[in-house]
């Protein structure tokens, strides 16, 4: 991973980079970028619902289809908003809970360390997610995709804005200073429990969450215009995608970010048994091992994997980051099953879902399950069955 502090920046696109310019305090100055208009957000109804959902009948009466992972669900469960939650990934960090993330996303921050972000759709009854750590702005964009309640725990000047705004349903444990103009804060939302330091022990509950929805008048239900409801596009459930399809698709029995991201050495190996990903990592001078939810002990594995190469900034010599999250046929893989394709995503507004295609210019057809996100810098490489490749095709 080879970064360098850009001192002038002038981004001569028409796409910004998810870094919001404001007055703040201290002595970091944001990059010159032009601001992200804010479009009124949109949502579809189900679109050839019939074409992309088989026909075998639910297991219970009123269960449908999730729109996150395409499991049946409860109609509650799918009719309640996801909670989107800030998790630290170090050697120290606590994790509980994550293995009930329908989507996990992970991307660099500063000091080469990664932040998890997960999204998780059945959470009411849950008696400790976490640990809970701060937010970085760039995450607010994906977590916009989901219509999702976000959770942190403060966070640096960068993130004001886009907290300030009146679509923003965010809920910060701690009250930011000079933040007045949002400050959702709502401390009560976390307890303090046993951890593995001093430091990541921050934990809230089903419960918690929904008392501070209340506290603040956050809906627990999806709003309406927000949500796009077919955000991925899911194959039928007794007919998924093998990418068999695909002439170019390659093995891909083991995918290494170990370059992209150089503190966790986060990668993943093929389970043909239960025909998933199982998630491992390697931390400096420490174990390399399974990368385990510690509420249950059970390992993170996902159905498909994304590699989304992003553009990206450095914004200050604190080494904070900014991620262009709107940007059109930018580079990425897709693994499942065993293999892998290239293709190319693209987001368009703040709300709208990110989307996969192809190299035939067709969206990508995911596996019913739980999906990794994993955004790694233009620029940086990866390994897939030990061969080194970037976001380009055929590299």
């Amino acid at each position: 991973m080879k970064r360098k502090i850009l001192t002038v920046l002038a981004v001569s696109i028409s796409l910004t980079l998810c870094a919001c310019s404001s007055s703040g305090n201290g002595d970091a100055v944001a990059p010159t970028t032009e601001a992200i208009t804010q479009t009124e957000p949109t949502q579809s109804a189900p679109s050839d619902v019939t074409s992309n959902e088989d026909q075998d009948a639910p297991p219970a009466p009123g269960m449908v289809r999730s729109r996150i992972t395409n499991d049946w669900v409860s109609q509650e469960q799918n009719d309640t908003r996801p909670v989107a939650l800030m998790v630290p990934n170090s050697a120290t960090a606590s994790h509980y809970g994550l293995s009930k993330a329908s989507v996990l996303y992970e991307a660099n921050v500063e000091g080469d360390m990664t932040r998890l972000m997960a999204i998780i759709d059945d959470w009411q009854d849950d008696p400790k997610l976490g640990n809970i750590r701060s937010c970085r702005d760039y995450f607010l964009y994906w977590s916009f995709e989901w219509d999702s309640i976000y959770i942190h725990y403060g966070g640096p000047w960068y993130i004001y804005d886009v907290l300030g705004r009146q679509d923003t349903d965010n809920i910060d444990c701690i009250a930011q200073p000079d933040v007045g103009k949002y400050n959702n804060a709502y401390a009560d939302i976390v307890y303090r429990d046993t951890a593995k330091n001093d430091t990541d022990n921050a934990f809230t509950s089903g419960k918690l969450i929904r008392e501070a929805c209340d506290h603040l008048g956050i809906s627990l239900k999806y709003r309406d215009g927000y949500c796009d409801y077919d955000h991925f596009k899911f194959a039928p459930y007794n007919a998924p995608n093998t990418l068999e399809q695909y002439p170019d698709a390659i093995p891909a029995g083991k995918i290494d970010l170990s370059d992209a991201y150089p503190n966790t050495n986060t990668y993943f190996i093929y389970n043909e048994e239960t025909g998933t990903y199982d998630r491992f990592q390697r931390f400096p001078k420490g174990t390399d091992e399974p990368h385990l939810d510690l509420a249950n002990n059970e390992q993170l594995t996902f159905k498909n994997v994304i590699i989304q190469n992003t553009y990206y900034e450095v914004r200050d010599e604190l080494g904070y980051l900014a991620f262009q999250c709107h940007d059109t046929t930018r580079d990425g893989w897709y693994f499942t099953n065993g293999k892998a394709i290239h293709i190319t995503w693209k987001k368009e507004a703040d709300y709208s879902p990110t989307k996969y295609y192809d190299d035939n210019g067709e969206q990508v057809e995911f596996n019913t399950g739980k999906t990794m996100i994993l955004i790694v810098e233009d620029g940086d490489t990866f390994t897939i069955d030990d061969k080194e490749y970037s976001g380009k095709k055929g590299k």
